[in-house]
């Protein structure tokens, strides 16, 4: 049986081990952790029910990580997107005055939007639309993002009013101490320790919790609190109220930022195939799209790709089993949300650092002598973390994609498509822009 599971899951091919996956899947929990915490706040302010948020957000994501593990064998963890989860409070419910339960419904049907273009191929020709060299910029711009937010909870970088950010007070012990962690990890990486940044972790909360620099909360949680949000989704409601901006926006920044971290983790997986297409496409992105339809069911925002994952990956993670040990734990952590805030921030913020940087090696694979290659991709990979958004980044590097190649002569009728999508972000940009 157990020879079986490893065929199934390519182990020999991808040079991997049970011990390695199963590190890498506890690495991608601890680093996106967070979200057990963070999530059930943010939701909570549009009057849903704080425990049944937490257990709705741990259920999500056990059941999306797992469906992504068994169905697609990647090691892309998934949960409840950041960003459209603050779109769904602040906005469609206190902003627009939407019931939760007329939002959910909304997420509802984006998802479904999203299985009805997947199985149509539809999301299939967006991706392979995208130029490779994007892609590399995509990967080190989201290498910047994570590192960047590795620095801001490490207190390494915080806000400033005269220069937007600044140089934290590296005196903190937090900053300190996630000072120290990144040190060891990286010394753990020279040394090819298995399991490092997760040995960096736990060594560090070691070390947090000795000093008592862990400010720690219980947070409610439990199955039986989900019975206040599971199936009370009003899809009906959705629809009568002419919802489709809504159904729009979490469609389009979920559709983009998914693919964004998609082609982050396998190419720093190594999961690209030679001709710049993913293996099991189809697959990955059925499995996102059912994990958003049942995070609405028992009673969250868009379920969605994380970029987290790269941590894991670069723990050695490189099968399904790894986002399928993420799952498992998201699944315990239902039970046991009390204690899921016990890593500290300085704990995992050198994990971040560390995989942001690893991610930068994609940067090479860019024409940085070619202006048509070069102005695109590096208004990607920077606009990525300045403006918090990987849709944004990769938004603005297509547009601009487009632009040059028009204005030099160079469109081609095979890059329809690009063009397209082109058209679809400005319209977007524009959108934005005027509300």
């Amino acid at each position: 049986m157990r020879k079986r599971i490893e065929t199934y899951f390519e182990f020999t091919r991808l040079g991997t081990n049970w011990r390695t996956e199963i590190l890498a899947g506890v690495t991608t929990f601890l680093t996106m952790a967070y979200i057990v915490l963070v999530n059930p706040a943010i939701l909570s302010a549009s009057g849903m029910p704080l425990a049944a948020l937490t257990a709705a957000t741990c259920l999500s994501a056990a059941f999306g990580s797992i469906l992504m593990g068994v169905v697609a064998r990647y090691p892309i963890a998934l949960a409840p997107g950041m960003g459209l989860n603050a779109y769904f409070t602040y906005v469609v419910c206190l902003k627009m005055h939407i019931p939760w339960q007329t939002a959910l419904g909304a997420v509802f049907l984006s998802g479904i939007i999203f299985l009805a273009l997947t199985a149509s191929g539809i999301r299939q020709m967006i991706l392979r639309s995208i130029p490779h060299e994007l892609y590399a910029a995509v990967a080190s711009g989201i290498g910047l993002f994570i590192a960047f937010i590795g620095f801001r909870n490490a207190g390494l970088v915080v806000a400033d009013p005269d220069t937007l950010v600044t140089l934290g007070n590296i005196r903190s012990p937090t900053t300190a101490l996630a000072l120290f962690g990144l040190i060891l990890m990286v010394a753990l990486e020279v040394k090819k320790i298995r399991g490092s940044i997760l040995i960096g972790v736990l060594s560090i909360t070691a070390i947090a919790w000795a000093f008592g620099l862990v400010h720690w909360t219980p947070a409610p949680g439990g199955f039986h609190a989900l019975a206040a949000t599971a199936f009370k989704l009003d899809i009906l409601g959705a629809i009568n109220k002419g919802l489709l901006e809504i159904v729009f926006v979490f469609f389009f920044v979920d559709l983009f930022d998914n693919l964004g971290t998609l082609v982050a983790v396998t190419k720093r997986a190594g999961l690209i195939a030679s001709d710049h297409s993913i293996p099991r496409l189809n697959r990955i992105l059925l499995a996102d799209a059912t994990a958003t339809v049942f995070g609405s069911m028992v009673g969250t925002s868009t379920v969605t790709s994380y970029v987290e994952s790269t941590a894991g990956v670069a723990a050695g993670g490189r099968s399904g089993v790894t986002a399928i040990v993420t799952g498992l734990l998201f699944l315990g952590a239902i039970g046991a949300a009390p204690f899921v805030g016990i890593v500290p921030p300085a704990a995992t913020a050198p994990a971040l650092i560390l995989v942001g940087s690893l991610m930068l090696a994609t940067i090479t694979e860019i024409r940085w002598t070619d202006p048509l290659v070069a102005v695109p991709s590096f208004l990607t990979l920077i606009l990525i973390p300045l403006t918090y958004s990987i849709a944004n980044g990769l938004g603005f590097g297509i547009i601009s994609w487009a632009l040059l190649h028009l204005a030099a002569g160079k469109f081609r009728r095979q890059d329809w498509l690009l063009y397209l999508l082109a058209a679809l972000f400005l319209a977007r940009f524009i959108y934005l822009g005027a509300s």
